[in-house]
C-alpha cells in the first residue's frame, strides 16, 4: 500500500490525503465543538449561587482559546492548505477561499477580541465579587457589557464556523 499514491479522497482507503482530511475535520471538531456550549455554561455561572465562579469560567475560556482552539485552528488552516494544494479542488474555488478566510478571521478574533476580553471580564468579575463581600454578588454594568459582547461575538463566531462547514460540505461555486 502506497500511502502517498493519491491526492484525492478515496473512500475505503488509507491514503495520506485521506489522513490529512481526517486531521482537518478532527481539528475543526476539537477547536470549535466546545464553543457551542459556552452560552450554556455562562448561563449556569450567572445563577446567584454560582456567580462567585464566573472569574474561573472566563479564565478557563482564555486557557481553552490559547491552548486548544488556537493550535487546532492552525492545524485546520495548514491541513486545508495541503488539501487544496494537492487535491482536485484548488484555491480558485469559492468554498476553499471562504474556508481560508473564515479560519483566518476566527484566529484573528480569538487573539484580538476573545483573549483580552475574557481576561478583562474575569478581572472585573473578581472586583465585583470582592465588592460584594459575603453578600449576594451583583455584577457591575461594566461586567455585564463585557459578558454581553463576549456572548454576541461568540454567537457570530459560531455562525461563521457553521457557515464554513456548510460551504465545505456543499462546495457551491
Amino acid at each position: 500500500m502506497n500511502l502517498l499514491a493519491t491526492a484525492v479522497y478515496q473512500p475505503d482507503k488509507i491514503t495520506f490525503y485521506n489522513v490529512v482530511l481526517f486531521i482537518h475535520i478532527a481539528a475543526a471538531v476539537i477547536a470549535f465543538g466546545g464553543t457551542f456550549t459556552y452560552g450554556l455554561v455562562q448561563g449556569f455561572a450567572m445563577r446567584p449561587e454560582q456567580r462567585r465562579h464566573v472569574p474561573f469560567w472566563h479564565r478557563a475560556q482564555h486557557e481553552i482559546g490559547n491552548k486548544l482552539i488556537t493550535p487546532a485552528a492552525v492545524v485546520i488552516l495548514l491541513a486545508g492548505i495541503y488539501l487544496a494544494a494537492e487535491g482536485v479542488y484548488d484555491f480558485s474555488k469559492a468554498f476553499v477561499t471562504i474556508g481560508v478566510v473564515a479560519i483566518v478571521v476566527l484566529l484573528g478574533v480569538g487573539h484580538a477580541f476573545f483573549s483580552p476580553t475574557e481576561v478583562r471580564a474575569a478581572d472585573v468579575a473578581e472586583r465585583d465579587i470582592a465588592a460584594a463581600g459575603s453578600g449576594e454578588v451583583e455584577f457591575s454594568p461594566e461586567y455585564q457589557a463585557l459578558a454581553k459582547r463576549l456572548a454576541g461575538v461568540g454567537i457570530a463566531a459560531n455562525l461563521l464556523v457553521l457557515a464554513a462547514i456548510f460551504v465545505m460540505v456543499i462546495k457551491p461555486l
